[in-house]
């Protein structure tokens, strides 16, 4: 990194510390599998570990789930929000809460499996401080499908971003990355601002495949026109400030 000296992010026996964080929006149906798929295949790589969910004003009984799950799970911390936030902001209170070196996040909607967060932790050595998925396929119906490799084209050519696979949601990265400059993005925008943002900083990358599935419930928010409006919205001042202000 350019602007810090880097540091190991391991805890005293030698592992990572990690902080493992997922944004939920309705997700009561699959929110649970994912805390113990992330926590069996973390617990016996890392040296310490966390759980957070932020669950962003969900209104089908995700905080009685994830109360549930916490009473006798002491390394899950739910995280509620009274109303919701968007996905940016989820992913902003995720990572101000996370006490460890390291932040692995993905969605709470089971589209990633959460088991493969130990195929990054290896990836994680000294001289590396972003671990970036990129999906095998996309589970994903086909004009998904094309409208997330058009946005990844454009972002990628817009911000000069140096990942495969910018809307891959599949991330193990320094949390020092965004202790120095925190994120302000509350869309899905925040992806790109996350990746401009570590790149600015000099951050070393890593690329490795995970899977993508289809989603077993719910609907995305994304996909409809006036989240779509306010993202575009929001790339457009995003690229404006990073891209031509910041010169």
């Amino acid at each position: 990194m350019t602007e810090h000296e880097p540091t190991t992010g391991t805890s005293t026996n030698g592992r990572l510390s990690v902080s493992a964080m997922f944004p939920c929006y309705n997700d009561a149906a699959t929110i649970g599998q994912l805390v113990a798929d992330v926590h069996a295949a973390l617990e016996p790589l890392t040296g310490e570990l966390e759980v957070i969910v932020v669950n962003d004003g969900s209104s089908d009984g995700s905080r009685e789930v994830l109360d549930a799950l916490a009473v006798d799970r002491p390394w899950l911390r739910p995280i509620h929000h009274e109303r919701n936030r968007g996905y940016g902001g989820a992913l902003i209170t995720g990572f101000t809460a996370a006490r460890h070196d390291w932040i692995f996040y993905t969605d709470g909607d089971a589209q990633y499996d959460a088991a493969e967060a130990a195929l990054l932790v290896p990836l994680a050595t000294d001289d590396v401080d972003v671990v970036q998925g990129w999906k095998i396929g996309r589970g994903d119906t086909w004009y998904r499908k094309v409208i997330g490799r058009c946005y990844h084209h454009v972002v990628k050519v817009l911000f000069r971003l140096p990942v495969r696979d910018t809307d891959c949601d599949f991330r193990l990265f320094r949390r020092q990355l965004v202790i120095d400059r925190p994120l302000t993005s509350t869309s899905g925008v925040i992806c790109v601002e996350m990746m401009r943002s570590f790149s600015e900083r000099g951050a070393r990358f890593v690329e490795t495949p995970v899977h993508h599935y289809f989603r077993p419930s719910g609907k995305s928010q994304f996909f409809r026109v006036p989240a779509i409006a306010r993202s575009a919205r929001q790339l457009l001042q995003l690229w404006w400030r990073m891209m031509v202000a910041r010169r």
